[in-house]
């Protein structure tokens, strides 16, 4: 793999402390950024930064941030504009496969065993609000920043395969990534004048602490496996180096896109 794709480019990542935030935040800084690690746990945030520190030498600063939350979005702009003077790129990539899941820990819950009709109002609106608000909040305040710079930047939203494959008993989930998607198609058009690119990723299923509790059940690995032609889970790492495209030069003339490295679950 090439070194120093990324010189010079600052990254913000939210969701970085684990899964594929975290893999974009280690491949991010191999290629050379400085990484701005934005998790709602501070203990799993600050671990994260200090082993982008140890294993590729870069600089990480840790940022505890609740993507909910709209002000501490913007304290964690103003945090990476004072400590490297510049955004180039964001990765939002902070999300819960469902209601009770919490950032970073192995998810033991069977995330497709709850049915619309019976899902609760206030989970539907925490799933929405983090996996969907919180990116729209995430997206818009970098964008100012980026604005403010006067020069180019990329957005990548980490979206699903769900977006585009109904899967029973998570609407909430898959509603909630079609949104990012299109979030992703209107941000890109209203930006694309200040060649301030934004584009999404579509994982299928990835071997990340979210996906450990279907993991964990044999039925739950027939289905994921059974649904991917490739006949694999994909890795964290696979993810963040489709990011990596997204985030350097070698993507310049990409935007409103998302692309789907699902192993061929969704083909379109």
């Amino acid at each position: 793999m090439s070194i120093g794709r990324l010189e010079g480019k600052v990254a913000v990542i939210t969701g970085g402390a684990s899964g594929i935030g975290k893999a974009c935040a280690l491949r991010f800084a191999a290629e050379g950024a400085e990484v701005v690690i934005a998790d709602l746990v501070a203990e799993r945030c600050a671990a994260a930064a200090e082993e982008v520190r140890k294993t590729t030498n870069g600089r990480a600063l840790a940022v505890p941030t609740d993507v909910c939350a709209e002000e501490d979005i913007i304290q964690l702009a103003e945090r990476a504009m004072q400590e490297f003077g510049h955004i180039d790129t964001l990765v939002a990539a902070a999300g819960v496969s469902s209601a009770n899941y919490v950032s970073g820990e192995t998810s033991q819950d069977n995330v497709l065993d709850t049915n619309l009709i019976n899902l609760p109002l206030a989970s539907w609106n925490r799933v929405l609000q983090i996996n969907l608000t919180g990116v729209m909040l995430s997206d818009r305040i970098v964008a100012k920043h980026m604005l403010a710079q006067g020069t180019s930047g990329s957005i990548i939203n980490i979206a699903s395969s769900a977006a585009r494959v109904p899967l029973p008993g998570a609407a909430d989930y898959c509603v909630s990534k079609a949104g990012v998607a299109m979030l992703t198609n209107v941000l890109s058009r209203e930006l694309a004048e200040h060649n301030i690119r934004v584009n999404a990723i579509g994982p299928g299923f990835i071997e990340t602490p979210m996906t450990q509790g279907l993991q964990d059940q044999d039925d739950g690995v027939e289905m994921m496996v059974g649904m991917t032609p490739l006949g694999r889970l994909g890795t964290a790492l696979e993810i963040a180096n489709t990011a990596l495209f997204l985030a350097s030069d070698e993507s310049s003339y990409t935007t409103g896109q998302t692309l789907y490295p699902n192993g061929g679950m969704w083909a379109g």
